[in-house]
């Protein structure tokens, strides 16, 4: 895997834990923000041709 891709994708993973985080938190702000990055995350990476799946936990 090129350093491109795993970067990628560690950027979606991070997106992932904030979110997570986020939601544990109970912070509204956080919550949309964290959303928002991981949206980015998953487009920019699908943009470059990683098939990157979204559940139903991806949603704040």
């Amino acid at each position: 895997m090129g350093a491109a891709i795993e970067a990628l994708l560690e950027r979606v993973q991070a997106a992932r834990a904030g979110l997570a985080a986020a939601v544990a938190a109970q912070d509204p702000y956080e919550v949309a923000a964290a959303q928002d990055e991981l949206d980015d995350a998953v487009r920019f990476a699908r943009r470059h041709g990683l098939d990157v799946d979204v559940d139903q936990s991806d949603k704040g």
